[in-house]
């Protein structure tokens, strides 16, 4: 009589695509930022995902689409820091907005800091340019769509070339964060402040106190 019992098998499940394309981009962020681009091979690939060194090709054709995936990684996560930093904003509060986007400015550019070393080495310059600029015009595309348009709808917009003053502020923090770490959260909210010709900020100032009879108040 037949056996029909199914039979189990001892076969791994399969890993989705998506899910595989993530491992191995992963994995490259780690080495990359660890041995270095040109150090790190397909075989190392493999390893630290635990596949053969076939199915890292079969995703990725070369070394340049995987750094593309790591670099795009960046610039998403980036991106989505923008998103919830505009959705979080207090409409008319134009202090705390730009407090608190140098803050996520600043939180994304120390999260890059071990790609960043890798990046700015002479074999990678024009990796890095590359990588800069796709990085800022996904910003800007992404403030044209939220933060702009908001802006716009309560208050008048006192710059032309909204979209390219937009890049070269962005470009230029960038650049000036970089070669002065040491410049300050002050700072670099005044220089966007006066590039993009926002008002003031506002001064909290306090009422004078007075003494019933008209005196003036005793120092306390």
């Amino acid at each position: 009589m037949a056996d029909n019992t199914p039979r189990s098998t001892s076969r791994a499940p399969r890993t989705a695509p998506d899910e595989r394309m993530r491992d191995i981009t992963n994995a490259a962020r780690r080495l990359f930022a660890t041995r270095g681009i040109a150090r790190t091979s397909f075989t190392d690939l493999a390893r630290e995902v635990k596949v053969a060194r076939g199915l890292i090709y079969h995703y990725f054709p070369d070394k340049d689409a995987i750094v593309d995936a790591v670099l795009a990684d960046y610039i998403s996560e980036f991106v989505r820091a923008v998103e919830e930093w505009d959705a979080a904003r207090e409409p008319g509060n134009i202090d705390k907005a730009l407090k608190d986007c140098i803050t996520v400015f600043r939180t994304h550019m120390r999260s890059m800091d071990p790609m960043h070393t890798e990046l700015q080495r002479v074999e990678n310059t024009g990796l890095y340019n590359r990588f800069l600029h796709r990085a800022v015009t996904a910003i800007v595309d992404c403030l044209e769509l939220t933060t702009i348009e908001a802006y716009a709808a309560r208050h008048k917009i006192e710059i032309s070339h909204v979209r390219e003053t937009f890049y070269v502020l962005i470009y230029g923090l960038v650049g000036l964060s970089r070669n002065n770490p040491a410049v300050g959260d002050d700072v670099l909210i005044d220089i966007t402040r006066q590039i993009l010709r926002l008002p003031p900020a506002r001064l909290t100032t306090l009422e004078p106190r007075h003494t019933p009879h008209g005196e003036p108040p005793m120092p306390g």
